[in-house]
């Protein structure tokens, strides 16, 4: 008698032949190998699901809330109080849409944005693209580094060429963390997202803000159109939001699940990580419409129009307010904000590396190439230039993250909107239409700040 044919197994990893896929390679080795699908969802209640699938959307949104943000939010706030309220609303709701692609690429298809890039396109424009990505990767880290190294000189006084050093140690931590499991790399993420959360929260109790002028600074207004600095301001804002390396990371990290490999699997997966990262990035909105809300209620109710460096806000804080925690507290949230996107931007630039050119090397010795990249021109600037030439170093690499995002934006549309590529998931046609709206109206903003940026060093 046969004995009967064991039941599949539903959470076993199968590659279709690439010709039936759309890709024109059989994936090999899954992004970040040693943490992938390492954390059972399957078989649980609603809730607890959502608890399970929660912590990549935290780790990508710590990205729209890094100290490059910051210097925006400062600027818009003291100069235009809370007009600039809803230019901040519409970033995040284009976040929102960008991630949901990302993570739905990871999830149905089982590669990253950097592999798919590298299975879809040439190896000289993969290379191009992998160059482009790295230089944002950096830029990304330049501005973390900074903003801790300010937040140390603010809160120890510790010189500003030593904060950047010290900044370095952070490798240590992440290699450390993801050694004893990803969901500890999660965690210690969704804290400092919490510490930050909370300052600003202390931050708006003692600014007390207007509540009518919250309100309608968060509907558009076109007065935001007609004034050209305001406009200026807004498009800074936009482009230091939607961050390039955030798509290739939550297209990674959300492999972590294990799970089911079914076409029902996958959907629920894709439902439960749109959630998980729209939660995160309602995170992000609150923390940097507080940063404006703070500036706007402080800086511009006092006169104090053109505060739009962080050391600046630091210093006029207290007195302003009247209560001596304020820029201490500012402080601390700035230090919690860097010392999170250091996490994150070193793990992206280990997907990148491996996804891009395939080359896996020990993860220690990659975060150390990365955090040197920054270190390196962040430290040289700190000993020539001091306070203000960081502050200039800031705003340059938000530049450089401006130039790179359609590279990574338009391929991600076009790889989800592929019906070879994503089958039953392939986005519908509201969706594609809305999709590739988003990545033309982020590449003509960019192009602009960028145009307007390097005129404005020439001049």
């Amino acid at each position: 008698m046969t004995a009967p044919a064991p039941a599949p197994d539903r959470d076993a990893v199968t590659e279709p032949e690439p010709a039936e896929t759309g890709w024109r390679r059989t994936r090999v080795t899954p992004s970040l190998a040693e943490v992938y699908r390492t954390i059972p969802v399957a078989h649980q209640h609603w809730f607890r699901k959502i608890l399970a699938f929660a912590g990549p959307g935290y780790l990508v949104a710590v990205g729209y809330m890094d100290p490059g943000n910051w210097a925006t939010d400062l600027a818009g706030g003291s100069r235009f109080g809370y007009t600039l309220l809803s230019v901040i609303l519409i970033s995040n709701l284009m976040a929102v849409l960008l991630q949901g692609l990302s993570s739905k690429l990871g999830i149905v298809t089982g590669r990253d944005l950097a592999q798919a890039c590298r299975d879809h396109y040439s190896k000289p424009v993969g290379f191009a693209l992998w160059v482009l990505c790295e230089i944002a990767i950096a830029a990304c880290d330049l501005a973390e580094v900074i903003g801790t190294a300010i937040a140390l000189n603010l809160l120890f006084d510790i010189p500003l060429p030593w904060g950047v050093a010290i900044t370095a140690l952070d490798v240590l931590i992440v290699l450390y963390l993801q050694n004893k499991g990803f969901r500890v790399l999660e965690a210690l993420v969704i804290s400092l997202v919490a510490v930050v959360g909370l300052c600003f929260l202390f931050e708006i109790i003692i600014a007390r803000p207007e509540l009518g002028g919250v309100i309608r600074g968060f509907v558009p207004n076109l007065e935001i159109i007609r004034n050209p600095e305001m406009l200026y301001i807004a498009i800074g804002i936009l482009g230091a939001t939607v961050m390039p390396h955030n798509l290739y990371l939550h297209s990674s990290i959300v492999q972590t699940r294990k799970y089911e490999q079914t076409t029902d699997g996958k959907r629920e997966a894709v439902r439960y990580a749109f959630i998980d990262s729209t939660i995160a990035l309602s995170f992000a909105l609150f923390i940097n419409a507080a940063i404006l809300i703070v500036a706007a209620a402080t800086f511009f109710r006092s006169g104090n129009t053109q505060v739009a460096e962080i050391q600046d806000a630091y210093q006029l804080l207290t007195p302003l307010l009247g209560v001596g925690a304020a820029s201490v507290v500012f402080a601390l949230a700035l230090l919690a904000s860097g010392q999170n996107s250091t996490l994150t931007g070193t793990l992206a630039g280990q997907i990148v590396m491996e996804g891009f050119l395939n080359l896996r090397i020990r993860p220690w010795l990659r975060r150390l190439i990365t955090r040197a990249i920054a270190i390196v021109p962040a430290a040289i600037v700190a000993i020539l230039y001091g306070a203000s030439g960081t502050a200039k170093l800031l705003i340059m690499s938000q530049v450089l993250l401006s130039l790179q995002l359609s590279f990574a934006v338009f391929p991600l549309v076009m790889f989800t909107s592929d019906p070879k590529k994503m089958g039953p998931f392939v986005n519908p046609g509201w969706l594609k239409v809305l999709a590739y709206s988003v990545a033309a109206v982020i590449a003509a903003l960019n192009t602009w700040l960028l145009v307007q940026t390097i005129g404005g060093w020439l001049s």
